[in-house]
Order: C-alpha cells, then structure tokens, then sequence
C-alpha cells in the first residue's frame, strides 16, 4: 500500500503538470488574439516556472533503482592527514546538512567521534525525505581536499582524504538475515561535556558484526535501548549495502569492468589551493565556484554521476 501510494503521488505530479502546459497553451492563444501585451508576460513568468519544474522531475526520473527513494544513513570517515583529515570531515559534513537543508530534508547525527584538535573522526547522518539515498549515492568514495593548512603555522599546502559512506535506511521488513550469535554487544558511557550533562550510566551502544567486521555505535539517544535500535537500523543498512556491492562487483566482472576499492580511488577532489576547483574525477564534471560546494550546491554534480551511470547501463 505504501508503494502505491507513493506512485500514485508521482503519477499526480505529472499529472498536474501536464495540465498547467495546457493551461498555459489556451492562455497563449487566448493573448495573442486579443494582444495582451501584460498576460503575454504573466505566461511567460509560470511557462519558465513549469519548465524548471519539468527539469526536477526529470532529473528524479534517473532515480529508478529499487532504494532509490528511500531515506539515506551517511557517515564519513577521516582518512590520511590527521588533524587536517579530521577538519576536512567536519567540512563534509557541513556541506552535506546544508545541501539536505536546501532540499527540505530532515536530519539527525546517530553518532560522533570529535577530533583531538579539531574536527571529527567520523560521523554519521541520517537523511530522511523522497530520494535522499538516490541522490547522496553519487557521494561513495573518497573526497579529497588540497588548502593552505590553518594547522600549519609555515602556511604550507596540504592534501587531506575523507572517506564517505551511503547506504539505504532499508525498512524492517526487508530481509537481512543477522544471527545474534554473530553479534558482540558492548555498553558504555556516553562522551561530551562534563558537569550536569555527564553521563553516569553506560547508555552508548556499540556493536560488532563477527563475520564481517563491522563496528557500529549510537551514543546520541538517552536511553541505552534506543541507542541499541539505532545502532542496529545502521548495522542492518550497512550488511545490506555490502550484500549489494558484492553483487554489482560480480556483474562488473562479468562484464569485464576492473573494480577496486580502497583509499587511492578518490571520486573527487577540492583544490582550494593554488587555485580554486572542484572536480569529480568519475565524470569530469568541475566548477571553479568551490565556495558554493562547500555550501551544500552538489545537484550538479549529483545529476552528471546519475547520467553518466544511466549511460553505463
């Protein structure tokens, strides 16, 4: 019922657009007989308005595989370059809450690690709203940031690597089968400030997937019950995600595509120093405008990584 709920939401989008046009064409007519200079203008004005809207939905129609609607878990990572890596992170994650912002969506930190210095360690996100996931998974991989070091009193240049991770907030009932006999379960008290905010009981949850590896930790929440949930949505996400990378790794295989994943495949680069430029170096896509990237502006690129994938197909 949700799913066809949400394409008959779609199907009326198209719907009333498609009547807006043909109101607008009757309108048309209607000014150039009677040569009304001021509704001619006024059609002008919503035909641009139905135009861009027109330009949304088809950008949303790249967005066509099975998560793609789906609300987004995002976490990032500090890679190589210490202090730097770790305020690097936080930069990210600035640009990622505020393009979310500019898209109306809702979101919320599960967990947190802060830096020594400066910065985060890692961080992880929540995204909830129509195609969160099937826009922030143009966002896998390794950003890579070349600045002028506010760390570095010689005023040196730097080279800093964040990693980024999406996957889909996948529904309960979608199945990901988890033994808890391959879990270990950990508590902890929660860190952050001292005083009247300090944690005395051991609310923050960490879990250990055994066969595969994976670490997940929710310390946000006050109860050591809804920490564990989180944790568990995100352990959930993450077998999921990995089940489907094992999956298109095979497909590209077969296909004869070489695949490989580590901190050397850098999917895009910020250079704010000598120059200024942000370039994706999957697309080819750049813009000098690094300002405004780091502002959140990402749809262009976003948009460029779906169409090229839509071409690979």
């Amino acid at each position: 019922m949700q799913q066809l709920a949400s394409l008959q939401e779609e199907v009326s989008v198209w719907g009333a657009l498609a009547n807006r046009g043909a109101d607008l064409q009757s309108l048309l007519e209607l000014a150039v007989a009677d040569g009304d200079e001021t509704m001619l203008g006024e059609i002008t004005a919503e035909a641009e308005k139905v135009a861009a809207e027109l330009d949304r939905l088809e950008f949303r129609l790249l967005l066509s595989s099975k998560n793609d609607r789906k609300d987004a878990i995002l976490a990032i990572h500090a890679g190589a370059g210490g202090t730097e890596a770790q305020d690097w992170t936080e930069m990210l994650l600035r640009m990622y809450l505020r393009w979310a912002e500019g898209q109306d969506f809702k979101t919320e930190i599960l967990d947190s690690l802060a830096g020594e210095e400066a910065g985060l360690k890692t961080v992880t996100v929540e995204v909830e709203g129509p195609y969160a996931y099937g826009y922030l998974k143009a966002e896998r991989g390794v950003h890579r940031l070349v600045r002028i070091s506010p760390f570095d009193f010689s005023r040196r240049r730097h080279t800093s690597f964040a990693l980024v991770e999406v996957w889909p907030d996948i529904a309960e009932d979608i199945d990901v089968d988890i033994d808890s006999n391959d879990l270990k379960v950990e508590v902890y008290r929660s860190s952050g400030p001292g005083g009247q905010h300090m944690q005395k009981n051991a609310t923050a949850v960490r879990i250990t997937h055994l066969p595969t590896g994976i670490v997940v930790a929710c310390q946000n929440e006050r109860s050591q019950s809804r920490n564990r949930e989180v944790a568990m949505k995100i352990l959930r996400g993450r077998l999921y995600d990995l089940e489907m990378e094992k999956q298109e790794t095979e497909r590209a295989r077969l296909k004869g595509k070489h695949v490989e994943a580590g901190w050397g495949n850098q999917i895009r680069s910020y250079v704010l120093q000598p120059y200024h430029m942000v370039k994706d170096l999957r697309t080819g896509y750049e813009t000098a405008n690094t300002h405004a990237v780091l502002d959140g502006h990402l749809d262009d690129f976003m948009e460029a990584y779906l169409r090229m994938m839509v071409g690979e197909e």
